[in-house]
């Protein structure tokens, strides 16, 4: 048996385009444009290459980009002077602080000072605790890819088992509570839960969010599960360059499961695609206008 791969470069693609179509939509009909204002303290090359990929993606769906870039030793007073312009200005409906920040920064004080309602990471405690309880939030868009990779594959996840292996803020336990919201039946796992492997055995969905290279064998994975690998994992490759790995033994779960990710190729592509849409919900929710169609 080999698995069906699902291919998040083609499914975000589909997302984006339903997306522009959506602001194009709203533009004509409210005279609306949705805004994301990125926020980028200091100059990590891969924080770089993300942020370029959000304004070219921002900008191709319809939307205003707004960047902004810090040096790495900007006083903390300094950037939430701007998150407070930016919760103030009437044509940001999104504001994205690009993650990591420096040590010298709070990293929860800063996420708490974005307006919830602008909130497109979905890490601010209202959110975070909306979601918790069953309400309508901005979800982290990185879960909120999982569960639209996984619906490519089963158009009803009621009643199924899954297993989230992972318990971080930005992706095992929002995760965990929208498989709740699609009434999946839900075991949140991570490094140190016991017997693991017959964890996973039981579970329909598999969830790898936990930030250890091939952690997850084959020999886990129940045959036809659906796995969802969101770990992304730099190991030496040949010739002194790296090569990237998931959470999941991708040869060995391949030949078990009914479906699974590649990395890279699966939930990564997603995430701005998400972000987009948790946009577009954002500016139709500021203003009153009903949820968009994506």
């Amino acid at each position: 048996m080999t698995a069906r791969i699902i291919d998040g470069k083609v499914i975000a693609s589909e997302l984006r385009a339903r997306v522009a179509t959506e602001v194009a939509r709203v533009k004509a009909e409210n005279a609306l444009t949705p805004g994301l204002a990125v926020v980028l303290v200091g100059s990590d090359p891969a924080s770089q290459v993300y942020v370029r990929s959000k304004h070219k993606q921002t900008q191709e769906a319809g939307m205003a980009s707004f960047e902004h870039v810090l040096p790495a030793d900007v006083a903390q007073s300094d950037l939430l002077a701007l998150i407070g312009a930016l919760n103030r200005d009437p044509a940001v409906h999104g504001i994205l602080v690009q993650l990591p920040l420096p040590k010298s920064l709070d990293t929860e004080t800063i996420i708490n000072a974005i307006d919830p309602a602008k909130d497109v990471d979905g890490l601010h405690p209202n959110n975070a605790g909306r979601l918790a309880g069953g309400f309508a939030a901005l979800s982290p868009c990185t879960p909120l890819g999982c569960i639209i990779l996984t619906k490519s594959v089963h158009t009803s996840l009621e009643g199924m088992n899954a297993i989230v292996i992972g318990r971080s803020n930005l992706v095992g336990r929002p995760l965990v509570q929208l498989l709740l919201n699609e009434n999946a039946t839900v075991t949140i796992a991570h490094s140190r839960s016991r017997d693991l492997a017959q964890l996973c055995a039981r579970a329909d969905l598999v969830y790898a969010a936990v930030g250890k290279p091939e952690m997850v064998r084959g020999g886990w994975i129940k045959p036809g599960a659906t796995v969802i690998d969101v770990g992304i994992n730099r190991l030496p490759g040949v010739d002194g360059k790296t090569r990237l790995v998931g959470d999941v033994a991708f040869a060995e779960a391949s030949s078990v499961a009914g479906a699974i990710t590649p990395v890279p190729g699966g939930v990564g592509q997603m995430t701005v695609a998400c972000l987009l849409v948790n946009t577009l919900r954002a500016a139709c929710a500021i203003h009153g206008l009903p949820k968009p169609g994506v």
